[in-house]
């Protein structure tokens, strides 16, 4: 009786203890216990919403993204997501972090120095949690990656990293490795996933592409993909920037700066390193204007932004390619299930929208990211969301879907409860903006503002003392600037007051003068690495 009694109790303690172990490891989305999920972070330098045929804009036939399209297709695709410093490094230490630039600490790329690498990031908590995790391809933020099982990120201009023939950090030491890096990148990552077939833990990957950022160069593959062809111009390529001339009117990014390089101009032969690099460099001053002899100014800015829309987009063609092969290998290994895959960018780009490249502006191109999710568990094929999320959203979210629980107070907050298709009413209705580098590069005004459903609202203050509200019912393109207009006198009160609550919530509210010492101040170099002639052309910007 006795032995029989305490043998019950002792397989009752055991099956007890099992289910706790067990729960270790799953998690409990949509109510449903799951094995945790794996995830694939796919992050794309400067893709925007534009070059991307799910969001069905003016190249979607020309130029269709057909594997990234698969993602919006058998997943969500957002609509509103939106970065709150619409520059590369800042955006991916907002990402990692949770916070905004002022409580990370990277403020900008040109002299913004490290990113602080003491800092908690998610990354590091996956790791703690018995996630295996990589990172491939693009890191630009200049100190040691942390949270990580194994890196291999680009170490070439600035970490900008080149097209061909790229320089890679492999946990610390240099690499340099033979062939076009978006391909590169993709098959690190590939070998890296077949090594986790066989474990039971799951895995984090952060598969970030150079591709398609300045100076956009095209696999050779796809030199010629739209040679006969006349790619389409955006609405708001002649923009005159009326009521706008010491802002959007007052910058080095229209596409008269586009250079001989990113024209693909061959220089003379015989040029010494030096010389070669300022040949190719011209056309980045005022007044360098690089077109063929014989053409009006509006054919040959016509003609410059064909050479650059068909690279970049032929650039955006091999991402495309490489996530077919990611997405590929999910299925042949049955792993797409339960694997959460993401594709976004660090911030929007132009494409020739207002006549300009790059991004920075609090402006729909530029602030707007890409996002899309699968997760066949949890995500309704074919959804669609239009909440106002912000890149520092990203982490708690990822935690979220992962079941991590265990993270330090951040400013983002998980939206999983929109990936069930769920409404909030507590879910943000606007999302503050700062940008602060200046005036290098691009010579774009430092601005912070709010950007609602409705309106945006800017204020440009490092040498002017402009504002800037558009009615994005009435003018979507924010073309026709109406903060100085008596009719809108209470929206633009209104809007002041929410962009001061967020300013003192995100704990932004200093002085001008302090947000202008931000700007000047110097907090030193990404990279100490002395760079080539080569490496210093492919830099071109940060």
């Amino acid at each position: 009786m006795q032995y029989n009694f305490f043998n019950k109790i002792f397989v009752l303690f055991f099956l007890l203890q099992s289910c706790v172990n067990s729960d270790s490891e799953k998690n409990t989305l949509n109510g449903e216990e799951s094995a945790r999920p794996n995830i694939i972070y796919i992050m794309a330098d400067d893709l925007t919403i534009q070059a991307i045929s799910a969001y069905e804009g003016i190249y979607q036939h020309i130029a269709p993204t057909p594997n990234i399209d698969r993602i919006a297709a058998e997943g969500m695709l957002f609509h509103n997501v939106m970065c709150t410093n619409a520059i590369c490094g800042p955006s991916r230490a907002s990402i990692l972090t949770g916070k905004y630039s002022n409580i990370h600490g990277y403020y900008k790329n040109e002299s913004g120095g490290k990113f602080d690498a003491s800092q908690w990031t998610f990354p590091q908590e996956f790791q703690k949690n018995e996630y295996h995790t990589a990172l491939f391809g693009k890191w630009h933020l200049g100190s040691e990656p942390k949270g990580f099982d194994i890196y291999k990120y680009h170490n070439a201009a600035v970490q900008q990293g080149t097209y061909w023939d790229p320089l890679y950090n492999e946990n610390g030491k240099d690499v340099r490795e033979k062939g076009y890096a978006t391909n590169l990148t993709t098959d690190f990552a590939l070998d890296w996933l077949k090594q986790q077939k066989t474990g039971k833990e799951p895995f984090l990957m952060l598969l970030q592409y150079k591709a398609p950022h300045r100076p956009w160069k095209p696999d050779s593959t796809y030199l010629n993909l739209w040679k006969n062809k006349e790619i389409p111009y955006p609405d708001t390529f002649d923009d005159d920037y009326k009521g706008r001339k010491s802002t959007a009117g007052d910058t080095e990014m229209t596409l008269d700066y586009l250079t001989r390089s990113d024209m693909k101009l061959k220089p003379p032969e015989n040029l010494k390193a030096k010389e070669r690099v300022q040949w190719n460099m011209y056309g980045a001053k005022a007044g360098e204007i690089v077109q063929p002899e014989g053409m009006t100014y509006e054919e040959g800015k016509k003609w410059r932004y064909q050479k650059f829309i068909k690279d970049y987009l032929a650039c955006v063609k091999s991402v495309d390619d490489n996530i077919g092969r990611v997405l590929d290998y999910l299925n042949e290994n049955d792993l797409a299930e339960n694997t959460v895959v993401i594709i976004t960018s660090d911030q929007g780009f132009y494409l020739g929208d207002h006549g300009f490249f790059d991004k920075r502006f609090i402006y729909k191109e530029s602030i707007k990211m890409p996002f899309m999710i699968r997760y066949p568990k949890l995500v309704k094929r074919g959804s669609e969301n239009r909440d106002i999320i912000a890149n520092i959203d990203f982490a708690p979210t990822l935690l979220d879907l992962a079941g991590i629980v265990n993270s330090p107070k951040i400013q983002g907050k998980s939206f999983v409860p929109m990936l069930r298709g769920e409404k909030s009413s507590s879910w943000r209705e606007s999302i503050y903006y700062h940008y602060y580098e200046f005036p290098f590069w691009h010579h774009v005004q430092p601005h912070y503002g709010i950007r609602t459903r409705h309106y945006t609202l800017a204020h440009f203050y490092y040498d002017i003392d402009k504002w800037e509200l558009y009615d994005l019912e009435k003018d979507p393109n924010e073309l026709h600037n109406v903060a100085y207009e008596p009719e809108y006198a209470t929206v633009l009160d209104s809007l002041r007051y929410q962009l001061e609550q967020l300013m003192r919530r995100y704990d932004d509210n200093k002085s001008l003068e302090k947000f202008r010492e931000i700007s000047d101040k110097d907090f030193g170099n990404i990279s100490e690495r002395t760079e080539s002639a080569e490496m210093i052309e492919d830099r071109t910007e940060n």
